[in-house]
């Protein structure tokens, strides 16, 4: 099978893979999970959210293993003073993230990682209603916690759905980093997805290893963020 194929069997499973998951059934008081205890320490640090659906829950693996974790690792290790939270839910759309934004915005955040869409593609739901969607979560988000730092994670739409709406998906992320001055991840899962080796059983959701190469892609781009 092409690495194509590969991708298409990849994208075109996720959706089903993650309304199965009973996380998605979980109020959202649930889905937001700080990695390190709340303790003295963190509450002085910074709070770095992470905003998406299975790929940041660490779908099927402890959340310690998921990236945001992993990210928090990273972070202890240079001493820098930031706390990250997986605000991550299983089978969310960019509608379902507006609806759930204003419950997570209750919480300090200094940087918000916006981390959704690929729930949408699979469903073939129109690329300006994504779009809409993830500006307005980006608006809620600025109107309250105007200082905060936003991050776009990048995703791709299957190509069976056609190059067109391929081709426009994929720009719904940079033209919404530009218009909004936030920083791009260009796509969450490069080098990871299609491959076997970095997923799970249900080829579509990375394993330990895949969560690793997830960690350095989006550090690539956060790690400019926070030395601003």
């Amino acid at each position: 099978m092409s690495k194509k194929s590969v991708f298409i069997v990849f994208l075109s499973v996720l959706l089903s893979a993650c309304n199965s998951d009973t996380g998605r059934d979980a109020p959202p008081a649930q889905s937001g999970t700080q990695v390190t205890a709340p303790d003295a320490q963190n509450q002085s640090r910074k709070a770095i959210v992470f905003f998406g659906n299975s790929l940041t829950a660490a779908y099927q693996l402890s959340k310690e293993q998921g990236f945001p974790a992993l990210i928090q690792i990273k972070l202890d290790s240079l001493g820098l003073p930031f706390n990250c939270v997986n605000a991550g839910l299983s089978g969310e759309t960019t509608a379902d993230g507006v609806n759930r934004i204003e419950w997570v915005l209750q919480q300090p955040m200094d940087v918000f990682v916006l981390e959704l869409g690929a729930n949408d593609a699979l469903r073939g739901l129109p690329v300006k209603e994504t779009a809409k969607n993830l500006q307005l979560i980006v608006d809620k988000v600025k109107a309250a916690r105007p200082d905060c730092k936003i991050v776009i994670a990048g995703m791709q739409a299957p190509p069976n759905l056609g190059a067109t709406y391929t081709r426009e998906f994929r720009e719904i992320y940079p033209a919404l980093a530009t218009a909004n001055k936030a920083a791009l991840i260009p796509f969450l899962l490069d080098g990871v997805a299609g491959d076997p080796a970095l997923n799970l059983e249900d080829g579509i959701h990375p394993n330990v290893n895949g969560q690793k190469i997830v960690a350095e892609t989006v550090w690539n781009t956060l790690k400019g963020v926070l030395s601003r």
